[in-house]
């Protein structure tokens, strides 16, 4: 059930709770950000799946999530022997508040007409004429 605006402005916010708020994110995502967010390096999605206690598969879909919406980003990191694999790191936390702010003043943009269309005009006898 989607909680209301009144009741999500009672609550404290977090910053792992944003992440469900703008981008729809789950628990585990949130979980996959923080572990990423908590360590001194990128990880792999092995990393991952261990921190979090989940397996390989469903982590890499959450961290896919993630990169999907930019909070993490990808890098390849080429092996001596020819192989490479995959390492994970959260961006920068200014360009993610930024893409915030412009999700959130497109909402309220978004939600100011919607209020401005569901307002019912006054039709009293002192009202001026309604216009189609």
């Amino acid at each position: 059930m989607v909680d209301s605006v009144a009741d999500q402005l009672t609550r404290d916010m977090d910053c792992e709770a944003l992440l469900g708020c703008f981008y729809g994110h789950t628990g585990l995502d949130e979980s996959c950000f923080r572990a990423l967010g908590s360590s001194n390096r990128p990880l792999t999605v092995d990393d991952v799946a261990a921190a979090v206690g989940h397996d390989r598969s469903t982590v890499y879909r959450s961290v896919q999530r993630l990169l999907a919406t930019g909070v993490v980003e990808k890098e390849q990191v080429n092996y001596d022997d020819g192989g490479y694999c995959h390492v994970y790191s959260v961006v920068d936390s200014g360009a993610v508040s930024r893409d915030m702010y412009r999700t959130l003043n497109d909402w309220y943009t978004e939600f100011d007409g919607a209020i401005d269309d569901f307002a019912i005009p006054d039709t009293g006898p002192d009202s001026p004429p309604v216009r189609d």
